[in-house]
C-alpha cells in the first residue's frame, strides 16, 4: 500500500521561508520569567516549562503547604443538589496578574487569590440558563486580553478587555476575568452552543481539554459528538475557531477530506461519507508568532476495527500543523496509518527550538501512546530525524483492512517497552513466570502493531497490545526545557486487551466491537511484565540521546510475594504530569483512579527530581495522588507551586506549596 505524501503541497517555498524567518521560541517576551502560568502547558508551546528558580535543591526540603482549595462544586452536592462528580479532579490553573482562574468537573470556573487560596468568583452555568454538565473531567480554562496574554491582570479602570474561556457541558462560555459574568457580546448571551453544527451528524458535544486561545481566535475541539457508539456513522471531528471578541465562527477544520481534498485517496469504499471522529480529544498547541495551531488527531470511528473504513484513513492518527488565521492546511503526518489500536497521540504538541548537527530547528515534538517521540520541523513538517515505514504483522480479522507497514521515528529510541516476547514476561519467582506464561498463552501476543483478533471461545482471548491504550504516554504529556533542551517523558509500562467479537445488539452496525476482556490478567496480583511499572525519561533533543531513566517510585516492592527480596524501585503506574523549573524536575506517582483499567496505580508522593540526574531531591506525600498537571508562580515575590489531587475517597481540591515567608 503506497502511502501519500506527508506535506500539503499548495504551501509555496517562499511561504514556508516567510514563516521560519520569525525566530525564537513563539513568544520573545517569556511570561513564566515573570511568574505567570497563562496557558494550561505554561504558554501555547505547551511545554510545562517555568523559568522561577527561587525554589531549588537547596531550599526545596522546606517547603510547606501554603494553602488549599477545595472544588466548589461540593458545595452544590452538599446543599443538595443531585449531582454526580467524577472522582479525577484534573484541572490545572492558570495564573494571570494577581488571580488564578481554574475550571471543575462540573463545568464551573472560579477566580482564586494566589496568594490565600480565596474564592474570588465563581461561575456556575445553571444561573445563566446553562444546563449543569455531568460531571466529568475538565482540565482547565483559557485566557485572552487585548494587552496581550500573560501581561494582563484585573485592571480596576478597565483599560483593556480580558476574557476567561470555559467549556461547560455543549458550550463554550466567554467571562469577563474581573467579575466571572457572561460577556454579552460574545455569542448569544456569552455562550456558543458547541452541539448546533450544520452537519446533522453532530448530535452532542463533549471536551475534556481547555481551549487554545492564540492571538484573536479561541480554538476547541471535542471528544466526542455523538452520544453512543453503536454505529459506524458519525460526524468529523471538527476543530473550530471564533472570534475571542464576538464569537463569530472564523473557520472550521474537517479532519475527514471529501472529494477533490487532498487525503481523499485514503478512504476506499466511499467510507469517507459515513465515518467520522479524528477530533482531538487531548490539548491543542500554537506558535503565536507565527500563526501556527498544531492538532493531534485520534482514530476515526471504532478505535479497533477498521473493516467498514479501507485505506489509510487520513487525517486520523496524524500531527497536524494549520494556519491559524484561516484554518487551512499547512502540513500533516500521519503517526498511524489505519489505526486500530487506538493509539492517537495522546498529549499536547511540545513547541521548542533545538539545534541539530549544528543547525538551529523550529521543532515540534509528539509523545506518543506507543512510547515513540515524533520530531519535526514546526514549520515546514519535515522530521528532524528520519522516520521508516516497516513491516507490521497482518490481521486475520475477516474484512479487516490493516495497513502492511507504519511509521517508526528512528531517532530518538522508544522510552517504553514496545510488543511482548516471552523474556518481557515478569521473573521474581519461578512461580510467578510460570504464571505468567500461562496467561500468555492464552492471548495472541507479538511486536507492537500486532492487530486486534477476534475472541475465540476455549481458544486465545484477544490481543495483547503492548503498549496499551492507556500508554507509553498519554494526556499527562511531557516537558521541555528551552534553556538545555531536555525533554523529561513520563510513561507507564502496561499492556491492554483488544478481543474482538461479534455485537449482540441489532443497532449495532459495526461487524466487530470490542468486547471482554480489556485488562491482562496479572499473576499473583503483580504486573504480567517485568519493571520499571512506570518510568521517566530524560532524552536531550539536540541530539535525541537518553540521558537517564528512573522508575518513578517504588512501585508493587511491598507486596507479599515479594517479601524479604532486596528489590530496587520498580516504578508506580500511574498518569502524573510533569512540571519543569530552570532548578528542578517535580512529577507525583497519579491517582489511584487516573487509570481504573491498571489496578495498583497511582500514589500519594510528590517529588522534586535532579533535572540532569534523575536523582530525588525531595519528596512529601499528599492527602491523594495528583490527579491534575501542576503549575508554578510568582506572586509578592514568593514562588508556589499548585497540583490538583483528588480520588474517589478524597475530594478533589488545589494544594499549593511554598517556601516558608520571610520572617517566620
Amino acid at each position: 500500500m503506497a502511502h501519500p505524501t506527508r506535506f500539503r503541497p499548495s504551501i509555496t517555498a517562499s511561504v514556508l521561508l516567510a514563516l521560519a524567518a520569525c525566530g525564537g521560541r513563539g513568544t520573545p517576551d517569556d511570561p513564566t520569567a515573570r511568574g505567570e502560568w497563562p496557558s494550561y502547558g505554561a504558554t501555547t508551546a505547551s511545554a510545562k516549562y517555568s523559568a522561577l528558580d527561587r525554589i531549588g535543591p537547596e531550599n526545596v526540603a522546606a517547603l510547606e503547604i501554603a494553602w488549599r482549595w477545595r472544588s466548589v462544586d461540593y458545595d452544590h452536592v452538599e446543599s443538595g443538589t443531585e449531582a454526580t462528580i467524577a472522582p479525577n479532579y484534573q484541572t490545572t490553573p492558570l495564573k494571570v496578574g494577581d488571580r488564578l482562574y481554574a475550571s471543575t468537573n462540573l463545568g464551573q470556573a472560579a477566580a482564586i487569590d494566589p496568594a490565600t487560596g480565596e474564592t474570588i468568583w465563581i461561575f456556575a452555568p445553571h444561573g445563566h440558563g446553562l444546563p449543569r454538565p455531568a460531571g466529568r473531567a475538565n482540565r482547565g480554562v483559557a485566557y485572552w486580553s487585548d494587552a496581550g496574554a500573560g501581561i494582563g491582570g484585573v485592571d480596576p479602570e478597565g483599560a483593556y478587555d480580558e476574557r476567561v474561556f470555559l467549556i461547560t457541558g455543549e458550550y463554550l462560555v466567554a467571562l469577563d476575568a474581573a467579575t466571572g459574568q457572561p460577556v454579552p457580546e460574545f455569542g448569544e448571551g456569552g455562550a456558543i452552543h458547541l452541539a448546533q453544527d450544520p452537519d446533522p451528524r453532530v448530535l452532542t458535544y463533549r471536551w475534556t481539554s481547555a481551549p487554545l486561545v492564540v492571538r484573536d481566535l479561541v480554538v476547541v475541539s471535542s471528544s466526542t459528538m455523538r452520544p453512543d457508539r453503536n454505529s459506524k456513522v458519525a460526524a468529523p471531528g471538527y476543530v473550530r475557531a471564533f472570534d475571542v471578541r464576538t464569537g463569530e465562527l472564523r473557520w472550521r477544520f474537517n479532519p475527514i477530506p471529501g472529494p477533490g481534498e487532498e487525503g481523499h485517496e485514503t478512504w476506499e469504499s466511499d467510507a469517507w461519507e459515513y465515518t467520522g471522529d479524528a477530533m482531538s480529544w487531548t490539548l491543542l498547541s500554537a506558535d503565536e508568532e507565527r500563526g501556527l495551531v498544531y492538532l493531534p488527531l485520534k482514530t476515526t470511528t471504532n478505535d479497533w476495527y477498521g473493516g467498514d473504513r479501507p485505506g489509510d484513513n487520513l487525517y486520523g492518527e496524524s500531527l497536524v500543523c494549520l494556519d491559524a488565521l484561516t484554518g487551512e492546511m499547512v502540513w500533516y503526518y500521519q503517526l498511524v496509518h489505519h489505526g486500530l489500536w487506538d493509539y492517537d497521540p495522546p498529549a499536547a504538541p511540545i513547541l521548542g527550538d533545538v539545534t541539530v548537527d549544528g543547525r538551529k530547528i523550529p521543532a515540534v515534538f509528539q509523545v506518543t501512546k506507543q512510547a515513540f517521540v515524533f520530531a519535526f520541523d514546526r514549520v515546514t513538517g519535515e522530521p528532524i530525524w528520519p522516520i521508516e515505514e516497516r513491516a507490521v504483522p497482518p490481521s486475520d480479522v475477516p474484512g479487516e483492512y490493516a495497513s502492511p507497514t507504519q511509521p517508526f521515528p528512528t531517532w530518538p529510541l522508544p522510552f517504553d517497552l514496545q510488543g511482548i516476547t516471552e523474556d518481557d514476561l515478569i521473573d521474581f519467582t519461578p512461580e510467578l513466570r510460570a504464571e505468567a506464561l500461562d496467561i500468555l498463552d492464552g492471548f495472541v501476543y507479538g511486536p507492537m502493531f500486532t492487530p486486534p483478533s477476534v475472541k475465540v471461545e476455549g481458544g486465545t482471548q484477544g490481543t495483547i497490545l503492548m503498549p496499551g491504550w492507556v500508554g507509553g504516554a498519554n494526556w499527562n504529556g511531557a516537558a521541555f526545557d528551552p534553556e538545555t533542551g531536555m525533554l523529561y517523558v513520563p510513561s507507564v509500562t502496561s499492556p491492554n486487551v483488544t478481543a474482538l467479537v461479534e455485537p449482540d445488539d441489532p443497532a449495532v452496525d459495526h461487524r466487530y466491537i470490542r468486547g471482554l476482556p480489556r485488562e491482562v490478567p496479572m499473576p499473583g496480583g503483580l504486573p504480567l511484565l517485568k519493571p520499571p511499572y512506570g518510568r521517566i525519561t530524560a532524552i536531550d533533543m539536540n541530539t535525541g540521546e537518553h540521558v537517564w531513566m528512573t522508575p518513578n517510585g517504588p512501585g508493587p516492592k511491598d507486596h507479599p510475594l515479594l517479601a524479604g527480596m532486596e528489590l530496587p524501585w520498580l516504578g508506580q503506574r500511574g498518569r502524573p504530569a510533569p512540571l519543569l523549573t530552570r532548578t528542578l524536575l517535580f512529577i507525583g506517582e497519579g491517582s489511584k483512579d487516573a487509570l481504573s483499567v491498571l489496578p495498583i496505580s497511582g500514589g500519594t508522593a510528590f517529588r522534586a527530581y535532579d533535572k540532569e540526574t534523575g536523582d530525588v531531591v525531595w519528596e512529601t506525600h499528599l492527602d491523594a495522588g495528583t490527579s491534575g498537571a501542576p503549575m508554578t508562580y510568582l506572586h509578592e515575590g514568593r514562588q508556589y507551586i499548585v497540583v490538583a489531587i483528588g480520588d474517589a475517597e478524597h475530594e478533589g481540591e488545589f494544594v499549593a506549596l511554598a517556601l516558608p515567608e520571610v520572617g517566620r
